[in-house]
């Protein structure tokens, strides 16, 4: 890890932003070129999001599907999906392993545009580049539904982004709201202890008990190989927000307990209400509503969109030509906010940075030459 300096300026290549798994993998394919980089990472020790996930979560693909490039993730000692802990000691063996230029904590408040270069303001300094990675992902950034009266409810209200155990929720009421995977693991785990109900916006699709992530990246692959060669490709339905059958969410299923019930209309002090007027009452919800990107680092380079994205092509800014958004969701690279679908966005990423950096510094060099010549 990088030992932080006083408040200046320097200079290198690529500056990358955030130190998860988009961070880390294009981090591994730049360190395969001639460019110097920085990775500047908000978070006090390794891991990224992966650090803020609840205890009991587990991935849903095994460790060698779930590995980041070069190095393979170890099988988990569970014998089935490696946990969230084990997660955590693979980043940090990871980071450790190939000794990336880290440097943390370090927080980023915004990049901008400056004499020909890019400029990443931070709390320890800035740091100039030709090229920015932004790899902040969306964790930082939970989104909650606007809802009637949630204001005055008097329960509690937590996002999954901040949810560690089901212990809180112990004998209370408890909604969960939410139908991906993140909301069918954590109602698994609190329907053990507390009274739940679960609100989804559509019936939750369940995958066989043999579909996993493997099988996901295998058709989100295929799809964008078909996409990619103007092609059609059918194929069984299966997407990365539908509900993959882990252990406790097959025992959940035999507790009877997967049984979704359609949105509801509005808050009232003591609990929620639907169009109908039926009433339900809470003490708690949790929010299983997904994230937004977290991008309001880039506001300064005004590239981001009324919908909280940013244009790109493959993961590479339309707007800003030093800038590539790695890691954020199918549209900066399919499957790219997975562990099994960031490295390929993250070795294209890298490749273009690499080769536009050669050519931008090689017409430089020419331009120098040329205002040397006699008679300039």
């Amino acid at each position: 890890m990088l030992k932080q300096r006083s408040l200046e300026e320097r200079t290198v290549d690529v500056a990358v932003i955030g130190a998860g798994q988009a961070g880390l993998a294009t981090a591994y394919f730049l360190r395969r070129t001639n460019l110097s980089f920085v990775i500047l990472d908000n978070q006090s020790e390794p891991g990224g999001a992966w650090r803020h996930g609840w205890k009991s979560l587990r991935l849903f693909s095994p460790a060698n599907w779930s590995s980041l490039p070069g190095w393979p993730m170890p099988a988990s000692s569970s014998g089935t999906y490696p946990s969230r802990d084990e997660v955590l000691d693979y980043f940090s063996r990871y980071e450790a392993r190939y000794q990336f230029p880290v440097m943390r904590p370090v927080t980023v408040h915004a990049v901008t545009r400056k004499d020909g270069y890019l400029h990443t303001a931070t709390t320890e300094g800035v740091w100039r580049s030709r090229a920015v990675v932004s790899a902040t992902g969306n964790w930082s950034n939970p989104y909650i539904p606007a809802y009637p009266g949630m204001d005055n409810f008097e329960g509690t209200q937590q996002h999954s982004a901040h949810y560690i155990d089901a212990e809180p929720y112990r004998g209370k009421n408890v909604a969960i709201v939410g139908g991906g995977n993140s909301g069918a693991q954590i109602l698994a785990e609190v329907s053990r202890v507390a009274k739940t109900l679960w609100i989804t916006p559509s019936p939750p699709v369940f995958l066989p008990d043999d579909v996993d992530g493997r099988v996901l990246f295998e058709r989100a692959t295929e799809r964008w190989l078909a996409q990619k060669e103007g092609r059609s490709v059918d194929l069984p339905v299966g997407g990365f927000g539908d509900i993959v059958m882990v252990p406790p969410v097959r025992e959940a299923r035999e507790r009877g307990v997967l049984v979704a019930k359609r949105p509801f209309a509005k808050f009232s002090s003591t609990g929620i209400e639907w169009e109908d007027g039926r009433t339900q009452q809470l003490d708690a919800v949790i929010w299983c509503t997904g994230f937004r990107p977290a991008l309001s680092h880039l506001a300064p380079l005004e590239i981001i969109a009324p919908d909280g994205r940013a244009l790109v092509t493959e993961s590479h800014s339309i707007k800003e030509p030093g800038l590539w958004l790695v890691g954020y969701g199918d549209w900066t690279g399919p499957a790219s906010a997975t562990l099994a679908g960031v490295m390929r966005a993250a070795r294209s990423a890298a490749a273009e940075i690499a080769q536009q950096l050669a050519t931008d510094i090689a017409k430089e060099a020419a331009l120098h030459t040329d205002e040397k010549a006699p008679g300039n």
